[in-house]
């Protein structure tokens, strides 16, 4: 049997390493991204954080979500929850929509902020790029 030989993409790394940016470009991408990083990396932590106590507030139902600081909680988990509880059933009693969130969010925030991230590797890349110039 003959066929094509298959080639397996390159690592994300060797591929950013190849992408040509004009140094001026390279310049304000090193400025602007390390900021941009921490502020993403932040707010996914944030956001993490509120779904955890969503999971906390799951052992107490009698706690009303649309008073006091509660609704802080409330406010920005609750579209997600809500469109997530329609394809996810609670599984003998439990809602376990808050712990899928939490699950996505963190995988999301590893592969854009995390040590290996998309983020991450494009801010070192720009970074080499402005120390090789300059």
């Amino acid at each position: 049997m003959t066929g094509i030989p298959v080639s397996w993409p390159a690592p994300l790394s060797a591929l950013l390493a190849d992408l040509p940016l004009p140094v001026s470009a390279g310049a304000v991408i090193a400025a602007v991204l390390p900021w941009f990083n921490l502020a993403l990396g932040l707010a996914l932590a944030g956001w993490t954080l509120l779904f955890l106590f969503r999971i906390v507030l799951t052992w107490y139902p009698q706690v009303d979500l649309g008073k006091g600081v509660m609704r802080l909680v409330a406010i920005p988990t609750e579209p997600l929850l809500a469109a997530s509880r329609r394809l996810i059933q609670p599984i003998g009693g439990v809602d376990v929509t808050p712990v899928i969130w939490v699950g996505l969010i963190s995988l999301l925030r590893e592969l854009l902020v995390g040590q290996q991230g998309l983020l991450s590797l494009i801010a070192l890349r720009a970074q080499g790029l402005v120390a090789a110039v300059g």
